[in-house]
This record gives C-alpha cells, sequence and structure tokens, in this order.
C-alpha cells in the first residue's frame, strides 16, 4: 500500500513539474514574441530641421523612414497613417516627421531632393506635396521621378510652389546637405527596410502593425 501511495505522489509531483514547465514555457514564448516587435535604442532620431506635421509640444512623435520610390510606403500612407492622423495627430497626442531612405538610388534621391526643397521653401506646403509624389506613384514599377515629374506635382500644390526655385534647387543639389542627414540617421538606426517606424526611441518590426504601434503611443503619453 505505501509503495502504491508513494508511487501515485511521484506520479502527481511529476505531472505537476512538467504542468509548471509547459506554463513557463509559454510565458517565456510569449514574452520573446512581445520582445521581438520592437528594438529600443538610446535616443530618438534628431529632430532638427525634419518636417514635423502636428503638435510640436507633443510627448510622442512617430517617425517613419521612408522612400518615395517604395510601393509598402504608399501602402502605409494610405492604410496605417490616416488612422494614426486621425487618432493621434489631429487630436495632439502625438507628431509625425519623416525621414527620406535612399533604398532605389538616384530616383529616391531625386524625390528627397525635391522634398526637402519645398521644405525649405515653404514648410506649409511640404506635407501636401509629400502625399503628391505618394498619390503620384504607379502601380507598376517604372523609372517614373523625373525633374519633369517633380516639378509638375508641385504645379499641382496648394499653397503655391515656386517651381522655377524648385527646379533650380535640384539641379544644384542646394538641400543635400538635409539628405546626407537623412542618410547619417538611417545609417546610425540600422534602418534595413522600408517604412520603418519609430515611436520617440522604440522601432516596430512590423510597422503595419497598427495595434503596437497605439500600445507603444499609449505607453509614452
Amino acid at each position: 500500500m505505501a509503495k502504491k501511495q508513494a508511487k501515485s505522489r511521484n506520479l502527481v509531483i511529476f505531472t505537476l513539474v512538467i504542468l509548471v514547465l509547459l506554463i513557463a514555457l509559454f510565458v517565456l514564448t510569449q514574452l520573446s514574441n512581445e520582445a521581438g516587435k520592437y528594438q529600443t535604442f538610446g535616443s530618438a532620431p534628431d529632430l532638427t530641421g525634419q518636417p514635423l506635421l502636428g503638435n510640436k509640444d507633443a510627448k510622442v512623435t512617430i517617425y517613419e523612414f521612408g522612400d518615395y520610390k517604395c510601393p509598402a510606403c504608399k501602402a502605409w500612407s494610405t492604410t496605417v497613417f490616416p488612422k494614426l492622423m486621425k487618432d493621434y495627430i489631429d487630436t495632439g497626442k502625438a507628431n509625425f516627421s519623416y525621414i527620406n531612405v535612399l533604398f532605389h538610388a538616384e530616383e529616391s534621391r531625386m524625390s528627397a531632393l525635391a522634398a526637402e526643397s519645398v521644405l525649405a521653401q515653404n514648410p506649409e506646403a511640404f506635407w501636401p506635396y509629400h502625399d503628391a509624389i505618394f498619390h503620384a506613384q504607379p502601380d507598376m514599377e517604372s523609372n517614373w521621378v523625373t525633374l519633369n515629374k517633380m516639378l509638375e506635382i508641385a504645379g499641382t500644390i496648394q499653397p503655391a510652389i515656386d517651381t522655377a526655385k524648385l527646379k533650380s534647387d535640384i539641379e544644384t543639389l542646394a538641400t543635400q546637405p538635409q539628405v546626407s542627414v537623412d542618410e547619417a540617421l538611417v545609417k546610425d538606426y540600422k534602418i534595413k527596410q522600408t517604412p520603418t517606424i519609430m515611436i520617440n526611441d522604440v522601432m516596430l518590426d512590423d510597422p503595419f502593425d497598427y495595434d503596437a504601434i497605439v500600445k507603444l503611443i499609449e505607453e509614452k503619453q
């Protein structure tokens, strides 16, 4: 009888140990998955000279490292960004900044130079121009970013853009210093994909995970 009781007790203990190990493994897996969504840096990207949309005094800045030639960036700008605009930027809880990434060689540089030139010329025209460049991106891949195209888009924007000055600024690389600042940030933050989204000093693994973005914004309030 004693042997049977001991055997039964050992079986119960063994079962409990296995159960505890399984629970611990589950918790660790969940924590690992959660941690894998984010990467934290020692500081957020410097906003000096960067375009800023929304309340400049907001505690939270949403950064997009993007490329005007990137189809995924266009998709993000038409799906995720409008929700962020409504829920956080328009309400003053967060602001938004865009940092150029030049993953598509000279066309990326051309569009970045154009956008930075508009920002330098008239900051109020920057965001309409920014949106219009993405809107002009064709569904099929092509070499569509040209000087004439950048000027054509500028001619449709209100407030008005001085297209003669824009043409001169692009041709003389007037805003290359600011583009170079962005290139340095891309290197510093080891950007490997576009779009890459940061909330203050935290980078998300999946830029289209709206719930994860919201969670970070709320934590930073």
